[in-house]
Parts: C-alpha cells; sequence; structure tokens
C-alpha cells in the first residue's frame, strides 16, 4: 500500500454545509421571525396584547374606542409583514429542499457507478440485476396501486 499524500476532496454536502454559514443576515432573520411566529409564545403574547388593548380601551385609555380601529390597523399591517417573512422562509426552505435533492440525486448516480464497477470485477452480469429490479418495482407498484383502490 502506497504512503502517498491522499488529496482532500471537497464534497457538494460540504460546500452546501459551509455556505449556510455565509447566508445573510436578513435571511436569518427573516427564518427567525417566521419560527417565532409560528410558536405558541406568539400567539400567548398576541392573545395578552389583545386582552390588555380591548380592556384598557373599554374602560381606562379611550385612545382606540370601538371598534378599534387602530388596533385592527396594526394587526393588519404586522400580517402583511409576517406573510413576507413566511414567504421569503418557504422560498429559502424550497431551495435547500432542491439543493438537498441535487445532491441525493449525484450520490445515487455515483453509488449506481460504484456497484456496476464491483459488480463487474466480480462477474456480476449487471443487465440481469437491472431486469430483476425492473420487475420488483413493477411488483411493489402493482401492491401499491392494488392497497390504495381496497384491495388485497
Amino acid at each position: 500500500m502506497a504512503t502517498g499524500k491522499v488529496p482532500k476532496l471537497t464534497l457538494r454536502q460540504e460546500r452546501a454545509a459551509f455556505s449556510r454559514g455565509r447566508e445573510r443576515l436578513q435571511d436569518r432573520a427573516a427564518d427567525q421571525i417566521t419560527a417565532f411566529s409560528g410558536s405558541m409564545a406568539f400567539v400567548y403574547i398576541h392573545v395578552a396584547w389583545f386582552a390588555v388593548w380591548c380592556i384598557g380601551n373599554l374602560i381606562w385609555w379611550r385612545f382606540d374606542p370601538f371598534p378599534f380601529g387602530l388596533l385592527t390597523l396594526i394587526v393588519s399591517l404586522e400580517a402583511i409583514f409576517l406573510s413576507t417573512f413566511v414567504l421569503l422562509s418557504q422560498n429559502r426552505e424550497s431551495a435547500r429542499s432542491d439543493q438537498r435533492a441535487e445532491i441525493d440525486f449525484e450520490t445515487n448516480v455515483l453509488s449506481e457507478v460504484w456497484l456496476e464497477a464491483v459488480a463487474e470485477k466480480l462477474g456480476v452480469d449487471v443487465k440481469q440485476v437491472h431486469a430483476m429490479a425492473k420487475d420488483r418495482i413493477a411488483q411493489s407498484k402493482a401492491l401499491a396501486s392494488a392497497d390504495s383502490n381496497g384491495q388485497r
């Protein structure tokens, strides 16, 4: 076995992981806002805020009388911004999902090439293996179709 220095390979997965650390501050902020707005703490804070606002304006302050037009305006603006943050986060997650799918595809192709190379060295007929796999896939699809139709 040679003791020569093996060159370091940079895998796509590594590059993807490293690129996550270089995300922009505004992207990370949008993700954090979206995560918080989808939590129960967010709901509790809003329930308390609405209760204090409504009760306070009915009993003490009266700067926003019923039907609470200012509160409605504030909540509408908040909804606009929150929906924008959610859309931004969904778009970024979709891009990450696409990247993961591409990495999975590349990994699957690489695995198939390696398996075919090993099979060839072992004298296994790759065409026969592919034919058997095709048959198994067809059988699995037929069973899944029968199960979804309520048959067994």
